[in-house]
């Protein structure tokens, strides 16, 4: 009878620990599996079942969830200035959600760690479950400023502006847009039509430009060349007198590399400041040529090139390229070949010059708190890279600014304001008339911001290197003036 009972209790602590066993793998190995499974209605539900924070920026309210009167979804999202901010809120869909929405969601929904307090607390009050707010750099005056500009000009495009001394986004502008709303609806199936049909958009609107593609940046690449000069030697400056052919002879090849139309560029022998306010080519080609590979590499890598970057959203990575012989590198070193740039990188080349020579890293998310106001996170401005000396930034602040004042960038300059810029003409492989760039900083003297602008195909019937004068730096203004008041 005793070995009947035992058995029957070993039998019994066996079924106990296999159910255990079981509780625990459907729980910890399984749960995330089961809770992402299309077919758990449950977890569709409870993302409409908590009210998601705020996402703000200079006091302005960005996303927010509101209450509805349904017993199925208790909130949804609101986007207040939806097409403006489109590419900065993303969306929050049914099953997916984009750009800070998705980076900041575990914050957003009150799931995350940090608020364990905040809910123990709630849930000691009996106060419902809410997400954190997330506050952002985005300066609205800018935001505004540079979505305005830009779709003035008709063309595909992107706006990023910095703050040189901190990191922070002040404007990400992303052109085509969409609408965030049509995709955080509750309805499935026009929420997952209207993803379709903007996915299959050939001009791209659910694309941030800013940080998703790189292109080619034409002459605005050319600052980075004059860094690795200036760098090579101290004593070159501003007044150094440099080789200016009218076409520079291509090694190992029977090309030659011209000027924009083939022009003269002053008498063939010409400063510095002169090769950079009228953008000549040869002269630029001869000097990555004379520096190599290495060099130049090497100083593409100290403005971040390279480097893997969120703010919080991944950043598509530039690239200067490799193995280049001597007549690519001269190609290259005028932002041409398979040199590649995103926007927020060109960008962060003017920062860094503005900024003494040092690099930020680029953020874009200032402050969280939780829903009573509590600040749970603050953004911490951190050094990312020394990409020139003092000296040379101050070489380069100075030239830039002859750019503006008496170089391809007349239309950028702001009354009582010295602006430094950079502008860019970048061919591309497919027939399309050529990429407007513009870089610049402001005010030259004790820089508050630095941006890249860039319209697609916008270099069409505008001529030389003014084509990213007469087309990106009126946009740039624009910005310029939103963030210095003026």
């Amino acid at each position: 009878m005793n070995g009947t009972l035992k058995r029957v209790a070993v039998a019994c602590l066996a079924m106990f620990a296999l159910l255990m066993i079981n509780v625990n793998f459907l729980q910890a190995v399984k749960a995330e599996e089961l809770r992402s499974d299309a077919r758990n209605t449950r977890n569709f539900f409870d993302r409409y079942a908590i009210e998601r924070g705020r996402i703000t920026a200079g006091g302005e309210v960005l996303a927010q969830s509101v209450e509805t009167k349904s017993k199925e979804f208790r909130f949804i999202r609101q986007y207040p200035e939806a097409k403006l901010y489109a590419h900065v809120t993303g969306f929050f869909s049914p099953e997916s959600a984009s750009a800070i929405e998705a980076s900041e969601n575990r914050l957003l929904d009150g799931s995350s760690a940090d608020l364990l307090l905040r809910r123990s607390i709630d849930l000691f009050t009996g106060e419902p479950t809410r997400g954190a707010n997330v506050d952002l750099t985005i300066n609205p005056k800018a935001q505004k400023a540079a979505y305005d500009a830009l779709r003035k000009s008709g063309k595909r495009g992107a706006v990023i502006a910095l703050d040189p001394k901190s990191g922070g986004i002040l404007a990400m502008v992303s052109l085509p847009t969409y609408d965030p709303v049509e995709l955080s609806g509750t309805d499935k199936g026009k929420v997952f039509s209207r993803y379709d049909e903007l996915a299959k958009d050939k001009t791209q609107p659910l694309l941030n430009r800013t940080i998703g593609q790189t292109y080619p940046p034409g002459s605005t690449f050319k600052v980075v060349t004059m860094a690795a000069y200036l760098e090579d030697d101290s004593s070159r400056g501003p007044q150094t007198t440099v080789a200016a052919p009218q076409r520079l002879p291509l090694p190992q090849t029977n090309l030659s590399l011209p000027n924009y139309g083939g022009a003269a560029c002053g008498s063939g022998q010409v400063t510095l400041s002169f090769a950079l306010e009228k953008s000549c080519n040869t002269p630029f080609g001869k000097m990555g040529m004379d520096l190599g590979f290495d060099k130049m590499k090497e100083q593409t890598e100290k403005f971040g090139m390279g480097q893997q970057i969120g703010v919080p959203m991944s950043v598509a990575q530039s690239d200067f390229g490799s193995d280049y012989d001597k007549a690519a590198l001269a190609m290259a070193s005028i932002g041409q070949n398979s040199n590649r740039m995103t926007p927020l990188q060109m960008a962060m080349i003017a920062a860094g010059i503005a900024n003494d020579g040092a690099v930020m890293k680029p953020y874009l998310v200032n402050k969280i708190t939780d829903a009573k106001g509590d600040t749970i996170d603050q953004a911490k401005p951190e050094e990312l890279s020394e990409a020139v000396s003092s000296e040379t930034a101050g070489k380069l602040r100075e030239m830039m600014a002859n750019v503006v004042s008496k170089g391809t960038a007349n239309l950028a300059q702001v009354p009582g304001v010295q602006v430094a810029g950079k502008t860019g003409t970048a061919e591309t492989a497919d027939g399309q008339p050529p990429h407007a760039w513009f870089i610049s900083f402001a005010p030259a003297e004790d820089p508050q911001v630095a941006l890249a602008v860039i319209v697609e195909s916008g270099a069409a019937n505008v001529g030389a290197e003014a084509t990213g004068g007469h087309t990106a730096a009126p946009i740039a203004k624009a910005v310029l003036e939103a963030v210095l008041n003026k």
